[in-house]
């Protein structure tokens, strides 16, 4: 979001948001700093701004300890944070196979053109941005998906507050572009090794270092566990069923030799339906 604001009594902008909030980190932004952004009425000072009420919250120091923890070994930290990023890199996926399975049956029970659908290069594309809508508004809602609910993760601002809608949107948006380059194969591949990358240099990952949120973890028990082997492999299955038959279509026409290893597979799947037209 761009931010505008008047300091010495001159106007100075547009900022981003994610810098407001250093320079207010920092010192360098007062309170009483007026600032405006689209959707304002008038100048507000900073913490009167819901955006960056927050960052002016009196935080209660932390209780002493009881007692002294023993100093970590070498490599403990690093254990545990690595386990962190791989929870959470399980519960997108999740939460992205699924919603393909489900998307593809969708597609498959309106009698969707789907062979054209595989065909079609911005087919990612068209298949994931509902879901980070819907990502969106489950995160501004309940702080959590279904694979991160799963997972036992929570994503809220630093003061545990929930995200507002704007904030959940403008996150999802940056994971879809930064995070999981739309699903797209070498792209998606990149994207991942960068994020974790950026989130072991930072201690987070870019889109909540640059939102100002945080990522809390509940501890795993053996049925969750389970539960996302089963599930995964269910959305997988999801989508083999549903597609299959439309991709054995054209690997056939493509490759006449594995027809028939094509068509044993066939009867496991869902039939082929009378496609509609695609809407451009």
């Amino acid at each position: 979001m761009d931010i505008w604001i008047i300091r010495d009594g001159e106007k100075a902008g547009p900022l981003h948001d994610f810098e407001i909030r250093k320079k207010i980190e920092s010192g360098e932004l007062p309170a009483s700093t007026l600032a405006w952004h689209e959707g304002l009425d008038a100048w507000k000072p900073l913490k009167e701004i819901n955006i960056f009420s927050r960052e002016f919250e009196v935080k209660e120091p932390p209780p002493l300890p009881l007692a002294i923890e023993p100093e970590a070994k070498p490599g403990q930290n690093a254990a545990r944070q690595e386990t962190f990023y791989i929870r959470r890199f399980w519960a997108r996926w999740l939460d992205l196979t699924l919603y393909s399975g489900f998307w593809w049956l969708g597609l498959w029970a309106v009698g969707q053109n789907i062979e054209g659908t595989l065909l079609n290069p911005w087919v990612m594309f068209v298949r994931y941005v509902p879901w980070f809508a819907l990502e969106a508004l489950l995160i501004h809602k309940y702080a959590t998906t279904p694979g991160k609910w799963l997972l036992g993760l929570r994503v809220t601002n630093k003061n545990d507050s929930l995200l507002d809608l704007g904030e959940a949107i403008r996150r999802s948006l940056r994971v879809m572009f930064t995070g999981v380059g739309f699903g797209w194969s070498i792209l998606a591949i990149f994207c991942q090794a960068l994020s974790v990358f950026t989130a072991r240099r930072l201690g987070t990952t870019l889109w909540d270092h640059t939102g100002g949120h945080q990522v809390t973890a509940a501890p795993l028990n053996p049925f969750r566990i389970i539960s996302l082997v089963f599930l995964f492999a269910g959305g997988l299955l999801l989508q083999i069923v549903v597609v299959f038959p439309y991709a054995a279509e054209v690997g056939a026409k493509q490759n006449p030799e594995l027809k028939g290893t094509y068509e044993k597979i066939l009867p496991y799947m869902l039939p082929k339906r009378s496609a509609g037209a695609i809407p451009k």
